[in-house]
């Protein structure tokens, strides 16, 4: 028995103890000193991680029982998409259920992680489909199709790199199916990106803001008092309802809605700015748009409503048109009346100047009034106040005022007041000379036939005849200025002033501001006039003042020629006579007899006397329109050298345009006794 144990125990240590030495001898071989001295921990470490490369005769064979990994992070392949080939590649000679489980755990593990990247790719591409967003690896590896999205190419890449090293990590965490590591690691990721995605859309965020902003001031401007507007227009859909037999038949309704519409009456009142509203408009507008809710449920009928705010549209249109002429026949009856001061003025001034004795009543400097050196200025008014600011105006911007040489004409009845008015107030060194009119014995109508036709019975008669204002569809041309030859002078210019070469004609409803000096240089080229042209893209124009249905006119004149402006200009009196302009005038006075060229005034005459005989100024010299355009604006008329306050909204008149009145009333002195006197005040 004794041999028998022997041998048993012989198998069993050639059987058992034999491997397990052999096994320890062969991993002592491979392990490194460092790794037999290390802690076990470490140790532990390195095994795992170099189980997978043992080296057998030479070669480096991988084993199959862990998903090869590198240790360096692991750079996917561009525009690769795991298949399930390669997932099931992992699991070569292992046995079937153990590399059916690893494959099925791995192909979801991958799934998974490829659905988190696509989300984020599609937050990055901003929602984008198609060809470039079809791969999400791709979008993941291709560097610079995201640069090319964002101007931070510096923080994008390292994003896109913190991203692959996110990923490889997951992709390590599937290998111990860790679902809750790769869950935590991908939400990191998603929320760097998300955060890069805010940083690169700031900019389109910041412009967007803007942009709203924008609208929103635009609309603010647009609607300035939208709050006003809103309560008017409740009104008018009250009206609506009050009118609609529907509502009628409620009573309860009906007394509402008067209710309501008295309190928003009130609320408005005067109103035209949501910044003077009381502070309980809101409540009010509210309470009312709350019973035109009420009239909506009862008044369902689009079309009755349509019906009735078309009749109230007619009606309004009608009462405005009718508005509209009344205030034309009232603007124009207040610039024909004139004011009580100014007829207060000639007055007082006339009953000083009687007072004086023959000496007193003599102006200086009448050596100066033929020398054609000077600048001469030619002012024909009746209207004391207005051509004294003419006056003070010039001299207040002339260089020397002592060069400077006024010469007024006016009519028999303001002739003793503005001799005095111009004795009592001196304009500097400047030389004055006043004329009356009724004086000119040359003046006659034997030699004017725009002085015989003023005269005739039938321009008395369409003057002076009452009438119902129908009668002339321009209201403008029954102003009796038309009728005075006052307003003529100026197409007497060399027979006023024979001995002069150039004079400045000046209305009285002007205002200078700015040296006028530089015109009697200008070289006029032949012209005999010089002027500022007014015409438009579709106004001011030949047609427009004169009749192109007569054959004296359409004949001779083109419709579309650029018309110009009496007020301000440069005339030259030696080419004038050269020319014979006055015959030229008078013949056309003639052809005009019966009106059927031109109404009166003198624009007409003087489109047609001048044609061709015009040299263009520059449009800074005459500012025009400040008689009748409140929108002139402030720029223009400080680059301007002449203002002109051509129309009925004169500025010595409480019709006047508020905002231009500074720019005439800076050169009137309402501390001076006569104006006191008269009550004149600004």
């Amino acid at each position: 028995m004794k041999p028998r144990k022997a041998a048993l125990l012989l198998l069993l240590v050639s059987t058992v103890l034999a491997p397990i030495v052999l096994y320890t001898e062969t991993l002592g071989i491979y392990l490194p000193s460092s790794a037999t001295s290390s802690s076990s921990s470490s140790g532990n470490d390195f095994i795992v991680e170099e189980a997978s490369t043992f080296t057998f005769g030479g070669d480096i064979r991988p084993l199959n029982i862990l998903p090869q990994e590198s240790t360096t992070i692991l750079k996917e392949p561009l525009g690769f998409v795991y298949s399930e080939n390669s997932t099931q590649s992992l699991a070569v000679n292992v046995s079937d259920a153990s590399a059916n489980d690893n494959a099925r755990i791995t192909r979801q593990l991958t799934e998974d992680s490829l659905q988190h990247q696509a989300t984020v790719l599609s937050v990055l591409s901003g929602g984008r489909t198609g060809d470039a967003f079809e791969n999400p690896i791709r979008q993941v590896t291709t560097t610079e199709e995201l640069k090319a999205q964002s101007k931070d190419g510096e923080e994008l890449h390292s994003q896109e790199t913190e991203f692959k090293t996110i990923h490889t990590d997951s992709t390590k965490e599937m290998s111990r199916t860790s679902s809750e590591k790769s869950d935590s690691a991908f939400g990191k990721m998603q929320t760097n990106v998300e955060h890069h995605t805010s940083r690169n859309s700031g900019r389109n965020g910041a412009r967007e803001q803007m942009d709203a902003q924008n609208d929103k001031q635009k609309e603010q401007a647009a609607l300035p008092d939208a709050r006003v507007s809103q309560l008017k227009d409740q009104l008018i859909r009250g009206k609506v309802y009050l009118s609609l037999s529907a509502t009628r038949n409620n009573p309860h309704f009906i007394r509402e809605l008067r209710s309501r519409m008295k309190e928003v009456q009130r609320v408005l009142g005067d109103v035209t700015k949501d910044s003077d509203l009381p502070r309980n408009a809101f409540e009010k507008l509210k309470a009312m748009e709350q019973t035109l809710t009420k009239g909506k449920q009862i008044q369902d009928d689009c079309a009755a409503v349509v019906k009735k705010l078309r009749a109230m549209l007619h009606s309004t249109e009608e009462q405005l048109r009718v508005h509209k002429k009344q205030t034309l026949f009232l603007t124009h009856l207040t610039a024909k009346t004139l004011p009580k001061g100014l007829h207060c003025l000639p007055l007082r001034l006339s009953t000083e100047y009687f007072m004086l004795n023959s000496s007193q009543q003599q102006f200086p400097g009448q050596d100066k009034l033929e020398d054609s050196r000077l600048y001469h200025y030619a002012l024909f008014s009746d209207n004391v106040l207005a051509a004294a600011v003419v006056v003070n105006s010039t001299i207040s911007h002339a260089k020397d005022t002592s060069r400077h040489v006024f010469h007024i004409v006016t009519d028999r009845l303001n002739y003793a007041a503005m001799r005095m008015w111009f004795l009592a107030n001196p304009p500097s060194n400047a030389t004055i000379q006043v004329q009356n009119v009724e004086e000119f014995s040359w003046l006659n109508p034997s030699y004017s036939p725009v002085l015989k036709q003023l005269g005739s019975p039938s321009m008395i008669d369409y003057y002076f005849k009452t009438r119902r204002a129908e009668s002339d569809s321009n209201l403008k041309f029954r102003n009796p200025k038309y009728l005075s030859i006052m307003n003529h002078l100026r197409f007497y210019l060399p027979e006023i002033f024979p001995k002069l070469g150039k004079v400045l004609f000046l209305d009285d409803d002007i205002v200078v501001r700015k040296d006028l000096t530089k015109l009697w240089s200008l070289n006029l080229k032949g012209k005999v006039i010089g002027v500022v042209e007014t015409c438009g893209e579709s106004f001011h124009r030949f047609d427009r003042y004169l009749n192109f249905s007569n054959p004296l006119i359409s004949k001779k004149f083109d419709p579309r020629a650029c018309g110009w402006a009496f007020g301000m200009n440069i005339v030259d009196l030696d080419e004038w006579k050269r020319q014979n302009i006055t015959e030229v005038y008078h013949s056309w006075q003639n052809l005009n007899h019966d009106r059927q060229l031109w109404k009166l005034g003198t624009l007409p005459p003087g489109l047609i006397t001048f044609w061709n005989r015009t040299y263009a100024l520059d449009r800074y010299w005459h500012v025009l329109g400040l008689g009748y355009n409140p929108n002139i604006s402030p720029k223009e008329i400080d680059r301007a050298a002449v203002v002109h306050y051509n129309g009925n909204l004169k500025p010595w008149l409480e019709i006047g345009i508020p905002k231009y009145r500074s720019y005439w009333a800076k050169y009137v002195d309402y501390d001076q006794m006569y104006l006191r006197e008269c009550n004149i005040n600004p």
